[in-house]
């Protein structure tokens, strides 16, 4: 049963969720929880005799949980700005109607919070993307973008997980292995982790 929350992208719905998430936890039924972004994945142990009071409980529980504060880990990432790995800020720059350098500056001046995990192993979803340099992903994906790409996609960034497809912006690369089947856990990032870039070089 997939939950989907109203309302825009913001962390303080994201923080519902993790609630959420955390009571459905003691719920006998729930075999598996796997939140997205604004929304909640129930997998049951068996299907549910009334999905009907499944979700009035969920309803219910939204209308009256607090917010979760998860307090995460701070990781400092350094980023290769622009060139050939960051081949999209020109174009982030066009859209946004600002310069690659105050594109670059505006992306490394905020924090940003891992509010889930998913897409591809150890992709995390980012919010904290200011506004001013938000990106509509490309109508046409890019066919080969490496692991470690920084991007932008509409109002949210990331760092690629693994190679291959990606619609998102890039504008960046970063020396970062998101994902590891030999470590323990295999995903660098965990939920509520916070994330800080910082220019290692820029290429304009």
């Amino acid at each position: 049963m997939l939950f989907e929350a109203p309302g825009e992208f913001t962390l303080a719905q994201q923080r519902r969720i993790w609630a959420l998430m955390e009571a459905a936890r003691d719920r006998g039924d729930v075999q598996e929880l796997i939140p997205g972004v604004t929304n909640l994945m129930l997998i049951f142990s068996t299907p549910p005799e009334r999905p009907q009071n499944v979700a009035d409980w969920l309803r219910h529980a939204w209308g009256t949980l607090p917010e979760r504060h998860i307090q995460g880990r701070l990781f400092e990432v350094g980023v290769r700005y622009g060139g050939p790995l960051g081949e999209d800020l020109a174009h982030v720059a066009a859209h946004t109607g600002l310069s690659p350098s105050d594109v670059i500056s505006i992306h490394h001046a905020g924090e940003y919070t891992v509010c889930a995990l998913g897409s591809a192993p150890g992709f995390g979803y980012l919010h904290g993307l200011d506004p001013r340099i938000a990106t509509p992903r490309k109508a046409v994906p890019s066919l080969k973008m490496l692991a470690g790409t920084v991007t932008i996609g509409g109002m949210q960034a990331g760092i690629s997980a693994l190679t291959g497809p990606n619609g998102w912006n890039s504008i960046g690369f970063a020396e970062l292995a998101l994902f590891d089947p030999q470590r323990d856990p295999p995903a660098l990032f965990s939920i509520g982790d916070r994330i800080r870039f910082y220019p290692e070089s820029i290429e304009l």
